[in-house]
């Protein structure tokens, strides 16, 4: 069983999220935060496998909670969800710890095999996102 931290500001992102993903039939849900500081604390706590993390959250933004995830869990592999796609906000996510980056308005299949990859040790990046990340100049390619 994939263990997953879902950390969101938004309910009924979190609830959608988490039917999505537990009706993979091998991910559990184990913990839930609204914010990044949420998300730091439910990880220490239940050291999940994956952290799903929105990028713009309150009181600690997703990608500084990444980066303390990563450095205090470090068996937590965690996938960026945003809606921003421009390959600045790839890089800091990935800067800061990110396995993969998944853009909110991609298919739920999407994260599915994002959190089955990272649970592999492998990373996910949406294809919009891989795409327009490597045709940046001077960009180190995913």
């Amino acid at each position: 069983m994939i263990t997953v931290l879902l950390a969101d500001d938004h309910a009924m992102v979190r609830d959608g999220l988490r039917y999505l993903l537990e009706a993979a039939g091998n991910i559990q849900i184990v913990a839930l935060a609204s914010n990044g500081k949420e998300a730091v604390a439910q990880a220490l706590i239940h050291c999940p496998n994956v952290a799903v993390m929105d990028v713009s959250m309150p009181v600690m933004d997703g990608i500084e909670a990444t980066r303390q995830i990563c450095e205090l869990v470090p068996q937590t592999r965690v996938v960026a969800l945003s809606m921003y796609h421009t390959p600045e906000y790839v890089q800091r996510a990935v800067q800061a710890g990110a396995f993969g980056y998944v853009l909110k308005d991609a298919a739920g299949n999407e994260l599915v095999a994002a959190v089955h990859n990272l649970y592999r040790g492998q990373h996910y990046f949406s294809p919009k996102i891989a795409v327009s990340y490597k045709d940046q100049p001077g960009k180190d390619k995913l």
